[in-house]
């Protein structure tokens, strides 16, 4: 039991359902009561609302899939939301790990459904960025280009995986990979994940880091499928601290990168919804400051 408790704090990209990533998780199901339904839908239909008032075509978007509190993150997992789907306004592009086939895919769900993945619907987070024209539109093509899709797409899953390695990948990993692709042209001949991360890395993106709490977290990893520590620099084991994607990589990389991106972050409890635009985050407590627009959905 101690192992498996403490396996699990190095687990990231994590949620409750099937497309999160991780087996410890795949045969855990919970029902949501139709109070926790309606509000979860509730604010993945604020959600669909910001979207629609960008007027863009395409979004980074991150959730709170799992509690990430001892690492200080919020946020677990990334992915590209698409205006323009066959099957809804808006769906999210995304890494997700399919446990009957004990492999990792690219997957296509709709805003409720991204919304649903957290772990706790008693509370949630869900993060948007809207990059300027340029960036956009290259994020876009390249999200929807298949072929380099799945290029990037790592054959392996590792909930931690070593950010500039190819051996395996998660799903914040490929996200940042697809950026890398879409900015640097790193697409074409040769190995699109090698040069991806070289462009990556040639323009300071910072994985992580993530600080891991203990010698024995980092030991009871290596016993838990799909959590791995072999892909990692020996410095960095012995340093417990693991370069690994997370959307605040992503996030802190786009905004160097692109300061005149639009940032909007969309949070719920049991009493509200909250929306806060700009860079300064909500936090995991999700209460309002000045300027927040607040929307009740308790008495």
């Amino acid at each position: 039991m101690l192992v498996r408790q403490a396996a699990l704090a190095l687990l990231l990209c994590a949620s409750g359902s099937a497309w999160a990533g991780f087996p410890t998780f795949c045969d855990r199901s919970r029902d949501l009561n139709a109070t926790e339904q309606d509000r979860v839908l509730r604010f993945a239909g604020v959600v669909k609302q910001e979207l629609a008032r960008s007027n863009g075509k395409v979004a980074l978007i991150a959730r709170a899939g799992t509690d990430l509190s001892r690492f200080d993150l919020v946020y677990s997992h990334a992915g590209v939301a698409l205006r323009d789907t066959p099957d809804s306004p808006w769906a999210v592009r995304q890494l997700y790990y399919e446990c009957d086939e004990a492999r990792p895919y690219i997957f296509d769900q709709g805003i409720a459904g991204f919304a649903l993945g957290a772990d706790a619907p008693g509370k949630g987070h869900i993060a948007l960025m809207f990059l300027p024209d340029d960036d956009s539109a290259s994020l876009e093509r390249a999200a929807r280009d298949k072929a380099l899709a799945l290029a990037l797409l790592a054959g392996q899953y590792s909930a931690n995986a070593y950010a500039y390695g190819t051996k395996y990948q998660n799903c914040n990993q490929w996200v940042a990979e697809l950026m890398a692709s879409a900015w640097g042209g790193a697409a074409g001949e040769g190995n699109a994940r090698k040069k991806a991360q070289a462009w990556l890395r040639a323009n300071d993106y910072v994985p992580g880091p993530v600080k891991v709490p203990s010698h024995f977290t980092m030991f009871a990893g290596q016993f838990v499928p799909l959590v791995h520590v072999d892909d990692h620099p020996v410095e960095d084991l012995h340093a417990l601290s693991l370069q690994v994607s997370v959307p605040a990589s992503i996030e802190a990389f786009v905004q160097r990168r692109a300061p005149d991106t639009q940032r909007v972050e969309i949070c719920h409890d049991e009493r509200r919804i909250v929306v806060r635009r700009g860079w300064t985050p909500l936090g995991a407590s999700c209460e309002p400051q000045p300027g927040d627009e607040v929307i009740a959905i308790a008495p």
